[in-house]
């Protein structure tokens, strides 16, 4: 269930609820906590004792299509042609992805800094200011 989950974010975990709760509170939380995930857990395995009784050996025929099921969980598109049009032969891929490959890195790179003329980057030499009188 938690399988995902590493130390991490348990301590993340661990120090939030030190903060919210505090030091006090903590241990009585996660008494709370782990009893009631326990008590969840002896249910739901409770639902499936009393599910394998009543339905018998249909039950095991219930089973088969949810494996099933999962599996296709994890076919993403590229597995599912990989493995039914390329009998298992991703190189096709990577020659496809090649050329987006080099798009990524002409992207990705920065730009060529441009060459000034030194003489335009001059400031302008102060003199009198010329204007249009019409326009003002």
């Amino acid at each position: 269930m938690f399988g995902s989950v590493g130390w991490g974010e348990l301590l993340v975990l661990l120090i939030v609820g030190l903060v919210v709760l505090g030091p006090e509170r903590l241990p009585g939380a996660i008494r709370w906590t782990t009893e009631s995930l326990r008590k969840v857990r002896d249910y739901a395995s409770g639902a499936t004792a009393s599910l394998r009784e009543e339905l018998g050996p249909e039950f095991d025929d219930v089973r088969k299509p949810l494996a099933e099921l999962q599996k296709l969980r994890g076919m993403t598109p590229r597995a599912v042609i990989t493995k039914h049009l390329l009998d298992g032969d991703d190189s096709v891929f990577d020659s496809l992805t090649r050329p987006l490959d080099d798009v990524k890195k002409a992207v990705t790179e920065p730009a060529p800094t441009p060459i000034v003329n030194p003489e335009l980057a001059k400031p302008a030499e102060p003199g009198p200011t010329r204007y249009d009188a019409d326009a003002t």
